[in-house]
């Protein structure tokens, strides 16, 4: 008897009935599914408030892109101190912010404090629409 047939003959005689009448498929690599059961919940009569004062204190790391190079990487192994990249965004262009890689808003670049920052200049997705346009 060939392997293959030897073990598909093991894996029917393996199936057989179990103490409460119920066919057991464990062995021939099928999975039983049950329905769960969940206790009802109860109204606790809280706001949510407490809740999303936690969700307020998370803090998000923020991304600033001022602009992206496509290098070879024959060139980028070229690269040492004093190399130069030049991005793809002139001067006066804004910087693109970003959250968990979705962008949010963008922003120029300026110095605060001898540090770089953004100074916001436009937040995407917070346009209100023109009611009197939808309404001619």
């Amino acid at each position: 008897m060939a392997k293959t047939e030897q073990v598909e003959a093991e894996q029917t005689e393996t199936v057989r009935e179990d103490s409460q009448g119920e066919q057991s498929q464990a062995d021939s690599g099928q999975t039983e599914a049950q329905n769960a059961e969940f206790a009802e919940v109860q109204d606790t009569g809280a706001t949510g408030e407490a809740n999303l004062d936690i969700l307020l204190e998370i803090s998000m790391p923020v991304t600033v892109n001022i602009g992206k190079v496509e290098v070879p990487f024959k060139q980028l192994l070229q690269l040492g101190p004093g190399s130069v990249l030049q991005l793809d965004k002139q001067i006066g262009q804004p910087a693109e912010l970003y959250v968990q890689d979705i962008k949010f808003a963008t922003g120029d670049i300026v110095v605060v404090d001898d540090c770089f920052a953004v100074r916001m200049k436009e937040i995407l997705g917070m346009e209100i629409p023109d009611v009197q346009a939808d309404e001619k």
